[in-house]
């Protein structure tokens, strides 16, 4: 029978090593029948190492598949200079529909194109399903049967979410920016530009995801305003 620190060092040798959440299953089943905590003891170990890790460079999360451990959010932009690669870059359009479904769903695209006042694009719908936050979960039974959307588990992951009902409560007139610091989504303010450039970045918003990655946007640069000026909470909410 291991004793306790030996559960709780394989417990956070596990979560360290580990390139996926593990759920309290995972973590049991590392054991021997006989060698396994009990699930009060096996969580009184997590909530020791979240603890444990308070106030450090990491934390020991909870999210919708289980435990890891990351870095904390506000030392993001100091670990991004070690890698070589850019970092992701979301179009607005994109956010807002994300958004949108994440708060609404299940929704067809008319729907978030009803609520956004503008057409949603494929690529940007293809962007949500191949990044996996977006998944069909099946069709309305109504003529021409369209798609129903909604969020996934990765969705949930990504943003440090245990379930969807942890998503920032909306409000009255309450912009996109602030739910997107709420999920630790750095949304820059948008750059000011001539009429005829607003125009081009206006389309380009619409109608298609950055070339190289599709998408749009550096997190890190200023993003192309959308067309529609009433504030993202009004049209979700």
């Amino acid at each position: 029978m291991k004793n306790k620190t030996e559960i709780s060092n394989t417990v956070e040798a596990a979560l360290f090593s580990a390139e996926e959440p593990l759920s309290t299953k995972d973590l049991r089943g590392m054991f021997k029948p006989e060698d396994a905590p009990a699930t009060d003891e096996l969580n009184a170990i997590l909530d020791q190492l979240a603890s444990d890790y308070h106030g450090r460079g990491i934390e020991l999360v909870s999210v919708a598949n289980g435990y890891r451990f990351q870095t904390q959010v506000q030392y993001a932009s100091a670990l991004r200079r070690l890698r070589e690669s850019r970092p992701p870059r979301y179009s607005r359009a994109l956010l807002e529909t994300l958004a949108i479904i994440a708060y609404r769903q299940p929704v067809t695209r008319g729907d978030v194109e009803e609520v956004r006042g503008v057409a949603v694009s494929t690529d940007i719908m293809r962007a949500l399903l191949e990044r996996g936050w977006v998944r069909q979960m099946g069709e309305r039974e109504v003529p021409g049967r369209p798609a129903l959307y909604g969020t996934t588990t990765d969705f949930l992951e990504y943003f440090n979410l245990a379930s969807i009902q942890q998503l920032p409560e909306l409000a009255d007139q309450r912009e996109l920016a602030e739910i997107a610091k709420d999920l630790n989504i750095l949304l820059p303010e948008p750059r000011q530009t001539s009429s005829e450039e607003a125009g081009l970045a206006e389309r380009d918003s619409e109608e298609s995801i950055d070339s190289d990655e599709n998408t749009v946007a550096d997190v890190d640069r200023p993003i192309d305003s959308d067309t529609s000026t009433q504030p993202v909470a009004d049209r979700i909410g």
